[in-house]
């Protein structure tokens, strides 16, 4: 059975990074309406300051007992991954971002070191890629994270022009979608969208994700949340598709029937369903 905790990850579909660096706006990321903030003692952090913001984020749990964060800590093998996941034992922590997962085994001795707190591997080498089958089924994965920076650099890939579709991305984004299906994971999360001032660009890019088999987004700024949220929701072009379908279906009574001259079947039924249930 899930744990409140796992399935607050499954559901949510924004995670916004904070630095551990600057605990004064954990708060604001916590009050920002974002599903799940993730605190970041990773990239966010330079390597002569990884300790200090281990020690900002453990007093900041200290004093605010209550809070459910993640945290994105640092990979195995760097000199701060241990302590990193003892802090991770905290009951507060609801979920550890684990970076460039490789293996299976990887992602098992992260959720053992941290007394059982869920694993989002963030899959970013070609290695995890390789390993993605194995690493979504891992002990204590809760949900695959696409890191499509680091991969850029590795495979050496040129973003596209057009930052909201990146085409040259496509094939790595659906080994995790179809990864976390075989897995029976939650849809799983794709990259940051590094434009934080262009909204227009984020719902592009939030629908594309969405439309590709993503079921969240990490984001970098607050100002991400809301766009964020409006892009995963059904449009109301969407809701009144779906009301149609279902309602030409259920007058049909299991016979051929059709909506704006296509054609309903199965399949197209089930969609209507998921749209209806996403839009509550």
């Amino acid at each position: 059975m899930q744990t409140h905790a796992t399935a607050s990850l499954a559901a949510a579909r924004s995670f916004l990074f904070v630095p551990a660096s600057r605990p004064e706006r954990i708060a604001k990321a916590l009050s920002s309406g974002a599903d799940v903030v993730v605190v970041d003692l990773e990239d966010a952090v330079p390597p002569a300051d990884k300790d200090a913001a281990r020690a900002h984020l453990a007093a900041w749990l200290a004093h605010h007992p209550g809070s459910a964060l993640a945290v994105r800590i640092n990979a195995a093998g760097t000199p701060w991954h241990e302590a990193d996941l003892v802090l991770c034992r905290h009951p507060d922590v609801i979920g550890l971002m684990l970076p460039k997962a490789e293996s299976a085994a990887s992602v098992a001795a992260a959720h053992e070191a941290s007394a059982a707190t869920a694993v989002l591997p963030i899959l970013e080498t070609a290695a995890g890629l390789g390993a993605v089958d194995a690493i979504a089924t891992a002990p204590g994965c809760a949900r695959l994270v696409f890191g499509k920076l680091d991969l850029a650099v590795e495979l050496d890939l040129v973003p596209d022009e057009d930052d909201a579709e990146e085409l040259v991305f496509l094939p790595y984004r659906a080994m995790l979608a179809l990864a976390s299906r075989r897995a029976g994971l939650p849809l799983p999360v794709d990259g940051v969208f590094t434009a934080i001032g262009d909204s227009a660009g984020l719902a592009r890019y939030a629908r594309r994700a969405r439309n590709h088999g993503f079921g969240a987004l990490l984001l970098i700024h607050p100002a991400q949340v809301s766009t964020t949220r409006a892009a995963y929701a059904p449009s109301a072009a969407e809701r009144a598709w779906a009301e149609a379908v279902l309602s030409a279906a259920a007058s049909a009574g299991g016979g051929a029937v059709q909506v704006e001259g296509r054609m309903v079947d199965a399949p197209v039924i089930a969609r209507a369903e998921r749209i209806r249930a996403a839009a509550g």
